[in-house]
């Protein structure tokens, strides 16, 4: 546009050259034509005496007269009368001024667009210089932004770090608490069996004083084995007397010292009585073994206590607790859970040969309970007490395990009673622990449920699992003691008593 501009001033300009050139040289011809005296003159001549169009001059014509008229001068006092006719050369003069003017006009105006565009051009180049400057500062706010970006992922990485340091502290403590209930039920337990022990040392010599004094009076009963010397006084702790003894911690795989089993080479067979149950009326009746705690009720033995079992066939002994209370009586009790003393989270081994204390917490081992069921028609009692107190109670018309060799293998029969059938999902399933698999689910149910029981996939009752104190717990499995048509599996219940009986009246 600035270029466009100066092109167009330097036509007007040439073309002003160029009038001004004709224009003086019109003046020249009409000098030499006419002399006029002023400029008056001119003007009067122009006005007054209109210009005659003139002829070529011929050279025959210069013997002509010419006629000059001398009009005088008068006043204009009315309308003048002006031939329209200029004379041609003050038109020329008029039309190059008019177009002089208008040249000037179109200059001033051009002049007027060079300097609007000076002006936009500046303001243009204020907002190519402010853009510039919004570049700069867009990528300025670009880094930051990025800087701000990369400290929140310092951050959020920082967060993390910590929350898992946070999760492995609460899995220490967790530890730690696990192991210092461990310990803390350890010593209840060793506590608690110093004290059976002292009670079966004061029942035992009361008794071996009974015994004798009988033995002087009378001979001795037919049912007692002739193995058994009357005179060799027993050891201070009767193996068939003795309390449970089993490690709480539930890898330990020791045999040797299971609490519940009794010595099978002991030739010693002295009958137990429960603690603070002696009477005088119960001293004559013959105190075991017996075939299960119904034929020692039959026998007149009618107090709950602990009692020696030989089950028919088996060359075996055992001691159980008997439930003579609980109607009609001649229950044997094969698990119980009152208090959270006993850990129950053990391996095979251990569940196969029972652990627990007889009069408190104890499960009464796979073998046992093979061998006593499967001498009869047997029919399974389980009693449930919540923290509420609140108690219901499931009967199974039959109850048996299949031998070892078939990982004793669950067989219960119709359900009765009014806590919910939740253990004959679990019929016809082998029996798994931590150390053996043999639920249906691909991984091992024991691990979650943290017990040993009959799992399906995985479980519908497990009575067997961590005891919680309150009933309702937080855990990351399902491994309270809880029977789920009653009170949930998120509930563990305060009390559960396992107890089979025979029944000869049984309809799988």
């Amino acid at each position: 546009m600035v270029l466009l501009g100066f092109i167009l001033v330097y036509g007007l300009v040439c073309g002003v050259q160029q009038t001004e050139g004709s224009i003086s040289e019109n003046r020249h011809s009409r000098d030499r034509s006419q002399d006029f005296e002023s400029s008056e003159d001119v003007l009067e001549k122009e006005f007054f005496y209109p210009r005659r169009s003139k002829r070529a001059p011929v050279d025959n014509q210069q013997d002509k007269c010419s006629y000059t008229f001398i009009v005088p001068q008068q006043k204009v006092t009315g309308a003048i009368c002006v031939n329209s006719k200029e004379p041609e050369a003050m038109l020329e003069n008029r039309v190059n001024k008019q177009e002089l003017e208008l040249l000037n006009v179109e200059l001033q105006k051009q002049k007027r667009q060079i300097e609007t565009l000076q002006q936009l051009v500046e303001v243009d180049g204020g907002i190519v210089n402010e853009v510039k400057l919004l570049r700069k500062e867009s990528r300025n706010m670009n880094s930051r932004v990025t800087q701000l970006y990369m400290q929140l992922l310092h951050e959020i990485i920082r967060k993390r770090d910590n929350a898992l340091e946070l999760a492995q502290m609460e899995n220490r403590i967790l530890n730690q608490t696990s192991q210092m209930q461990q310990l803390t039920s350890r010593y209840k337990d060793l506590e608690h069996k110093y004290q059976h022990l002292a009670s079966l040392a004061t029942n035992q010599s009361t008794l071996i004083a009974m015994l004798e004094e009988q033995c002087q009076s009378r001979p001795p009963p037919r049912h007692i084995p002739a193995a058994q010397p009357r005179s060799q006084p027993p050891p201070p702790s009767p193996p068939l007397s003795k309390p449970y003894q089993q490690p709480l911690l539930p890898r330990i795989n020791n045999p040797i010292s299971n609490e519940i089993q009794s010595d099978q080479k002991s030739p010693h067979v002295i009958p137990t009585m429960p603690t603070g149950t002696h009477s005088p009326s119960t001293t004559d009746k013959p105190s075991g073994p017996f075939k299960d705690c119904l034929q020692a009720l039959e026998d007149g033995h009618t107090a709950s206590g602990m009692y020696l079992v030989k089950p028919e066939n088996a060359n075996r002994l055992m001691q159980v607790w008997c439930d003579q209370r609980h109607d009609p009586g001649g229950w044997t009790v094969i698990q119980r859970r009152v208090d959270g003393s006993v850990n129950f989270f053990r391996n095979w081994e251990t569940y196969k040969q029972g652990f627990g204390n007889i009069d408190g917490e104890y499960w009464l081992g796979l073998e046992n309970i093979y061998w006593l069921t499967n001498q009869g028609n047997y029919k399974l009692l389980i009693t449930l007490e919540d923290w509420s107190g609140r108690k219901v109670f499931a009967e199974y018309a039959s109850f048996r395990l299949e031998p070892e060799a078939d990982f004793y293998k669950l067989r219960v029969g119709r359900y009765h009673g009014n806590a919910g059938d939740s253990l004959t999902w679990h019929n016809g399933k082998q029996f798994t622990t931590l150390d053996r698999d043999h639920d249906v689910y691909t991984g091992n149910c024991a691990h979650y449920q943290k017990g040993g029981w009959w799992y399906n996939s995985c479980a519908h009752s497990n009575l067997n699992g961590v005891w919680y104190r309150g009933g309702h717990y937080r855990s990351r499995y399902q491994d309270g003691v809880y029977w789920a048509e009653f009170r949930g599996g998120a509930y563990s219940l305060k009390k559960v008593v396992m107890m089979i009986r025979p029944n000869p009246n049984t309809f799988h």
